[in-house]
């Protein structure tokens, strides 16, 4: 894993080895897309209860996202026909635990 300072920090985009980092970036950097994870963390939504969690999100583009996080191979559609996280998903929610614990620090109101 790199250490997110420090000189070793600062590369260049077209090195090869950022590659991943960078296709999540432009991935979990779409509108919705971390919403998506967030609601479904908890277990599999179909979409229309996805859909009324998800607020101003179109039905359109709620679908369009599922079906690019399905391409990515972080949610599936169950049995059932209900959007899941796949095992990827889980370790994509997994690793965005602290992100969730800091919001919750910097919307604290002792700032």
């Amino acid at each position: 894993m790199r250490s997110a300072s420090g000189p070793e920090f600062i590369q260049r985009a077209d090195d090869p080895a950022n590659a991943p980092v960078l296709a999540a970036m432009d991935l979990l950097g779409q509108r919705w897309v971390l919403r998506i994870v967030w609601e479904l963390e908890p277990g599999p939504l179909g979409f229309l209860e996805l859909r009324r969690r998800m607020g101003n999100c179109s039905s359109s583009m709620l679908a369009e996202r599922l079906q690019q996080l399905s391409a990515a191979n972080v949610t599936a559609k169950s049995d059932t026909g209900a959007w899941e996280l796949t095992v990827t998903g889980h370790a994509l929610g997994t690793a965005l635990a602290p992100l969730w614990d800091w919001s919750e620090s910097w919307q604290s109101p002792a700032r």
